[in-house]
């Protein structure tokens, strides 16, 4: 069959079948897929931890979409004046501020930087560690049986290769391995997905008299408020393209803004959804630009520098673990015996068809079961990404940053453990877990 054809001209019948071999090109105790928030941390406690450790990332640095997606700040760390996300974490953002690439906005904890101080931050921590990079490597295979997983496959630019694996962490966000290996999934909740953003960059901005920029009170939603009444009056009379927010902030250069405001519906799953998320949002940057310009004197010489190069993706999967955690847990604050993370961000759901959203601030931070990051029949795979066992309205919550890193923390660990004793990961030590945790600054 011609690969160059046309797809209306086929039907969903129509297959190929492919026969390779997979050359076998390292062997270690834990392989983590995807280097973003969840990723990389995990594969730096792994390795801390005495396991070998590789890591397999789809671009040429770490971080995500802290980085590919430019999603600012990393959110929340702080909460009530009292430090609920610490350990590797915190040690991380300690490094990238004692380089001027940080800054941790007080009381609230969230934290501003520099992406290009958080790619280099990140690697360091990484090499230092002794994890295995294999950059430009896409995961798109695995070998399982009964369960357990005996190797990863990437396509990268020599081919596709097969790392050997003891444990896997699923640190893909949207639960690639996940999918591959049939995990149960969550049926759709009540609400569609939430939409898509493409994250973008203006420069001439005058940031001097723009303190949204600032994502420092707890209890506020940071967005815009004048800008965001101005563009739904516009909408009145002209074609404004469906936004959020808008949301600004500070990449600790003065002039330079990154702008969260870009949002459609799409499943991220899909990559033709993914696609024409892509294109519509990218002129999307340029028609908010222009208003922007327009409405507020901050922006009048403003420009577009540049666009993240991915959209920004808040959900897709979610898988159906030991334990689902429920909304009313979430808020409720049920602290579980086996708590490994702790998460203070507001439940934050965007509407997929307008401008709205729904912003639930908790009373206190929350606490996430290790149980919700493994899966019955599946007995060397931790998943700590946004695609973890919660429903809609808890995951909401612990989809951003901070709480992100502490479950790759948390995840990472129990992997290093699992391996050092050879057991699944069903059976780790929570206590001995959990006591490690909180040594390292982990409030659970």
């Amino acid at each position: 069959m011609n690969a160059a054809y046309n797809k209306g001209a086929l039907s969903n019948m129509d297959k190929i079948t492919q026969t390779r071999e997979v050359p076998v090109i390292g062997s270690y105790d834990v392989v983590v897929c995807g280097g973003g928030p969840a990723g990389w941390i995990a594969a730096v406690a792994s390795a801390r931890n005495g396991a070998r450790t590789a890591m397999i990332e789809q671009f040429g640095f770490p971080g995500g979409m802290a980085t590919a997606g430019l999603v600012l700040p990393i959110s929340v760390f702080t909460y009530n004046n009292k430090l609920v996300c610490g350990g590797i974490p915190w040690e991380f953002v300690n490094r990238m501020e004692a380089m001027g690439g940080a800054q941790v906005e007080k009381p609230l904890g969230n934290v501003a930087h520099d992406p290009e101080v958080y790619k280099l931050t990140a690697q360091r921590m990484l090499l230092e560690a002794g994890v295995q990079l294999h950059y430009h490597a896409t995961v798109t295979g695995c070998s399982y049986e009964n369960g357990h997983l005996t190797h990863v496959i990437m396509d990268t630019r020599s081919g596709p290769k097969a790392l050997e694996t003891r444990y896997v962490i699923d640190a893909t966000g949207d639960g690639a391995i996940c999918a591959m290996m049939h995990v149960p999934m969550q049926e759709a909740g009540d609400q569609p997905l939430q939409p898509a953003s493409l994250i973008f960059c203006l420069g001439g901005v005058d940031t001097d008299n723009l303190p949204v920029a600032h994502h420092n009170l707890q209890g506020v939603n940071m967005h815009h408020v004048p800008l965001q009444r101005a563009l739904r009056e516009l909408a009145k009379t002209e074609e404004v393209p469906q936004f959020g927010g808008p949301w600004f902030c500070h990449i600790m250069h003065d002039g330079f803004v990154l702008v969260n405001a870009t949002r459609t519906f799409a499943d991220m799953t899909n990559h033709l959804d993914a696609t024409a998320a892509e294109c519509r949002l990218r002129e999307d940057a340029y028609v908010l630009t222009e208003y922007f310009r327009r409405l507020d004197p901050v922006f009048q010489n403003c420009y577009l520098a540049y666009t993240a190069p991915v959209c920004g993706t808040r959900e897709t999967r979610h898988i159906r673990g030991a334990h689902i955690l429920t909304g009313e847990e979430y808020l409720n604050r049920v602290h579980f015996e086996d708590s490994i993370a702790r998460s203070a961000h507001p439940i934050d759901i965007h509407s997929a068809n307008d401008s709205q959203q729904r912003c639930t601030f908790l009373e206190d931070a929350a606490y996430i079961p290790y149980r919700c990051l493994v899966v019955p029949g599946f007995d060397n795979l931790i998943v700590p990404s946004r695609c973890l066992s919660a429903d809609q309205i808890a995951s909401a919550s612990i989809r951003v940053q901070a709480p992100i890193m502490c479950l790759g923390q948390a995840a990472g660990l129990a992997a290093a453990m699992c391996a050092r004793d050879g057991i699944s990961v069903h059976d780790v030590d929570i206590s001995a877990m959990r006591e490690k945790l909180i040594s390292w600054g982990v409030d659970i």
